[in-house]
């Protein structure tokens, strides 16, 4: 079996040589920015801003899923429906298209242009470069036009041309100008202010004979820069119009002096930053040609600025016949950044301009300068600057120069003020570090996962991955993996990367210049940052480390942003790498004000997130929050905060703060069940340990009911029940009849998985006595709602739906949209069994509906998988097969057991009662889970099913 898609054009795709039926133009679209990907992972959140940008519709998540589940059914249409997908997998957070390099259009056009330029047989490079090129069917996404300004779009053709203009360039040199014309003529048209491009064509119609033709694109060209752009024609045109005539090749005006040559030796092995030269080469091609241009390229240290703008300086070399000035400013190194007078004075003798006639002052060399420069096509790289004010005087005044500054600054002034276009640089794609590391180190045998763990610590960035190499080689008697060991912590991590005591290349001393020159109160909250022990912060969080004021720490978190030393995200986030991360947390140890910031940041965490549970999940006590209060702000934070709330809660047990732990795991409970089971368990785990820690027993019993809760959702009925009656013996030793009530009522829950239903009733009635007699409303709502449904299982389908519409309205009483559309989702199978088919899909679609509201996934798949029962019981088999698939995958990315048994299941009926193949096989997946797991119900459904779909085979019919 074969795939193969196409981007380089309409977004296409074959399987086994014939074309696949995509669908609509949004399903392309989703296919087509996977592919671009390169099997790395592609958020959901940046598909969903693709394709809508920033008004997104409130269906666009589901609308996106909805895309992936057609785009599995067609690449793997051998896998059974309830099957993982291997071809397009949910992996974090989002999809990867996972299919062979050599089977995508653009990593085969990318592979063939990487080994031309590796060859030195010109006639092999040709030829490469032609089938690379030969790929192209039209412009990326051409079938979706609203990705045209996409940068991974605007990139990719900048990527075509300069492999046109090399390929051009080789085949004029091969004698095979003829050949190569229809493509650059085709080219050229699209392309008529692109003076590169019409040089070559030029010179392409005179080495293939065709004088008139060349001398034509010459004459419409040069009236085209005349028009259009009030420029005459440049060098590269003017030299082949010559070149055309038979005369020699005129030289620039101002070249009777010197001309410079400053640029250093490029990096041995640079490699990977296609997508980075594209778009030097798009910001270049693009500029205004009555301006300098000037390219910022800024990044945070180490993540190969310099190597990138020397790099890009040598390819281009042909294009600045008058020189290429370059100056490391030191902008960020342990002296004196250097003077810009300093500067002028050395590019002016560069230019040929004797010492005596160098002005003295700044204002007078830098006139000097711009008059020595005017006119000349020069290439101008000022690296390692520390602000605008040292770039500013160095800045020519003609439109023939091009101008690059490297910078850990984003030099925001330089781009409004100045019309700089700038570059982020961002760290080394996964793949393109890793082949970095084998370069340099040499392959391995059995190292690849080492390789990549490596290049992970490393953060992807250039500097950290060569001293990481070295250390390598310099330890040959070590495994690579001993040596990964050895970096997994990361201020051990900092001390080894030293660089063989050169202060240029040792990473601690390198990350330390960006700091230097911070403001007092930025370098305060670097430092400060280290005390989080999460993985990204907002400005709140910058505010309560730092006891400012929002506005205050907002603007601090700017200055680092410009530095580099910190990443904004989405949303209001802001992060670092790892070895930035493990820089401040170094720096963080020595600060007085540590203990004092990371108590305020606990505050913070913990009061932010009752008043969020408050809001989301009442529970009809007294809220600290306002009634204003926005459900989807407090949900967004919460979800935004997840995976800081798991770790805070970790380190405070782990740093004599077990009583926050405590309580943040404790407040935080219904969010976890809500769908996020696996840390569900590690976040009990921790509010257990501390709470033995400390010796408080209450809160013992509390943890335990948590993590038994957690298990259990997780499918591990045993160490479920084993957690919970402990809990239950605790808390019935210290009088405490709520935690009674609550572990009697989760125990119940466990012994209905396990099939054993009398004793599941019984502890579930004892609960709902200890409820009434507290008065408490939303515990006797909670277990109305699970005794209903227990109480279906005995027959008393009518004695069910009473219970659950009593708990339905308890909790709608109470404000609770959770607990109503759990109640409500468990009111429809009791309904279905009554026959009330009808009245069961409203009572689902209101559920979704608050389930979605909520981002409560596991509620989402309970709803969606009755749903597809329900729709079966209404002849909509082939309805309920997409509801099923749809909560499968849910089940799946949330790890709930018991919820993907039974979807399973239900996805085998579905498809049975729609004539499909595959039920038997989904059947045996859903026994063999609830095998695992206990659960007496789904594995006798499973075996029932299995017969079923063995007695149909046997009557001849599809099974």
């Amino acid at each position: 079996m074969s795939l193969r898609v196409q981007v380089l054009g309409p977004v296409r795709a074959w399987h086994d040589g014939r074309e696949i039926e995509l669908g609509p133009a949004g399903r392309r679209a989703v296919l087509g920015l996977l592919a671009l990907a390169g099997g790395r992972v592609v958020r959901r959140a940046d598909l969903v801003d693709a394709l809508w940008g920033e008004n997104p519709p409130p269906s666009a998540a589901n609308v996106i899923q909805t895309h992936v589940k057609h785009l599995r059914r067609l690449f793997d249409p051998g896998r059974h429906r309830y099957a993982r997908s291997t071809s397009i997998p949910f992996v974090g957070d989002g999809y990867a298209l996972r299919i062979p390099d050599d089977e995508v259009d653009v990593d085969r056009f990318r592979a063939l242009v990487s080994a031309a330029g590796r060859t030195t047989v010109a006639e092999e490079a040709a030829g490469l470069l032609g089938t690379a090129l030969g790929l192209w069917q039209g412009r990326p996404f051409a079938d979706h036009p609203g990705l045209a300004g996409h940068a991974k779009v605007v990139a990719l053709l900048s990527e075509r041309r300069n492999a046109l203009l090399t390929h051009a360039e080789t085949m004029i040199g091969l004698g095979r100008a003829a050949d190569l014309l229809p493509l650059l003529v085709e080219h050229a048209a699209g392309h008529p202010l692109d003076e590169a491009v019409q040089a070559l064509l030029v010179r392409a119609y005179a080495a293939a004979g065709s004088r008139a033709d060349a001398f034509a694109t010459y004459d419409t060209t040069r009236r085209v820069l005349r028009d259009e752009l009030a420029i005459g024609p440049g060098a590269e045109l003017v030299g082949a119009h010559a070149e055309l005539l038979g005369e020699p090749v005129p030289a620039v005006s101002r070249q009777a002096g010197p001309v410079p040559a400053q640029l250093p030796a490029g990096t041995p092995g640079f490699l990977g930053r296609a997508s980075e030269l594209a778009v030097l080469d798009g910001l270049l091609a693009g500029r205004d040609p009555a301006a300098t241009a000037v390219i910022a390229v800024c990044g945070t240290a180490g993540v190969g600025k310099t190597a990138l703008a020397v790099h890009w300086g040598h390819r281009l070399r042909a294009r600045f016949p008058g020189g290429q000035l370059y100056v490391d400013l030191r902008g960020y190194e342990a002296g004196k950044p250097l003077a810009a007078a300093d500067v002028l004075g050395g590019f002016l003798q560069a230019l040929g301009v004797a010492g005596s006639a160098i002005p003295a002052g700044l204002d007078g060399r830098a006139a000097r300068y711009r008059t020595e420069v005017a006119d000349r096509r020069l290439l101008i790289v000022l690296d390692n600057a520390a602000a605008v004010e040292q770039v500013r005087p160095l800045l020519p005044g003609s439109p023939s120069c091009v101008v690059v500054v490297t910078s850990r600054d984003s030099l925001a002034s330089l781009v409004s003020v100045h019309g700089a276009r700038r570059l982020d640089l961002r760290p080394l794609r996964r793949g393109d570090a890793i082949v970095l590391l084998r370069e340099l180190i040499g392959d391995r045998p059995g190292s690849e996962s080492a390789m990549a763990a490596l290049a992970e610590q490393c953060a992807f960035l250039p500097l950290p991955l060569r001293v990481a190499a070295e250390l390598v080689v310099s330890r040959p008697e070590t495994a690579l993996a001993e040596l990964v060991g050895e970096l997994g912590d990361r201020q051990r991590r900092l001390r080894l990367l030293d660089g063989g005591g050169d202060g240029r290349a040792a990473v601690r001393e390198v990350l330390s210049w960006s700091c230097k020159h911070l403001p007092d109160e930025a370098a305060r909250l670097f430092r400060l940052l280290g005390v989080h022990p999460g993985r990204d912060f907002d400005v709140a969080c910058a505010a309560a480390l730092t006891d400012r004021d929002p506005d205050t720490a907002g603007r601090l978190l700017d200055v680092l942003v410009r530095a580099h030393l910190v990443d904004r995200g989405p949303a209001g986030r802001h992060g670092m790498h790892d070895l930035l991360r493990a820089y401040a947390v170094d720096l963080a140890q020595d600060d007085p004000e540590r203990t004092a910031s990371f108590d305020r940041l606990l505050d913070h965490y913990l009061t932010s997130a009752i008043e969020a549970m408050d809001v989301v999940y009442p529970t009809g006590r007294v809220a600290v929050t306002t009634p204003a209060a926005d459900p989807a702000r407090m949900r967004a934070w919460l979800d935004a905060e997840r995976p800081n709330l798991t770790d805070l809660c970790a380190f405070a047990t782990g740093h004599d703060r077990p009583g926050q732990a405590m309580r943040l795991a404790e407040v935080l409970y219904r969010y976890f069940e809500a769908g996020h089971h696996r840390e569900a368990l590690v976040m009990h785990t921790n509010g257990l340990r501390a709470a033995r820690l400390v010796g408080d027993h209450e809160g013992e019993a509390r943890a335990l009911t948590n993590l038994g809760a957690a298990h259990r959702l997780l499918g591990r009925y045993s160490p479920a029940a084993a957690r919970l009656r402990q809990s239950l013996r605790l808390h019935r030793d210290h009088s405490d009849r709520a935690g009674e009530a609550r572990a009697l009522s989760h125990l119940g829950i466990v012994e209905d998985r396990l099939g054993d239903v009398d004793a599941s009733i019984g502890y579930l009635q004892q609960a709902l006595g200890r409820y009434r007699e507290l008065g408490d409303r939303h515990g006797t709502a909670s277990v109305l709602t699970n005794l209903g449904t227990v109480q279906g299982q005995t027959g008393d389908h009518a004695g069910a739906a009473e219970a659950l519409n009593a708990g339905r309205e308890l909790f709608r009483a109470l404000g609770d949209r959770a607990g109503e559309a759990t109640a409500l989702t468990n009111l429809a199978d009791a309904y279905t069994h009554l026959g009330r088919h009808t009245a069961a899909a409203a009572h689902l679609h209101q559920a979704l509906a608050h389930f979605r509201d909520l981002g409560h996934r596991y509620g989402e798949a309970a709803a969606l998988s009755t749903l597809g029962q329900v729709h079966v019981h209404l002849g909509r088999a082939e309805e309920a097969i997409g509801l099923h698939e749809e909560a499968l995958e849910i089940f799946r990315e949330t790890g709930h057991r018991y919820g993907e048994a039974n979807s399973l299941n239900g996805l085998a009926e579905a498809l049975r009662a729609a004539g499909r193949p595959g039920a038997p096989a989904a059947h045996r997946e859903a026994l063999a889970i609830a095998t695992e797991t206990g659960d007496l119900d789904e594995q006798s459904r499973a075996t029932a099913g299995i017969a079923s779909s063995d007695e149909d085979a046997s009557n001849g019919l599809r099974g």
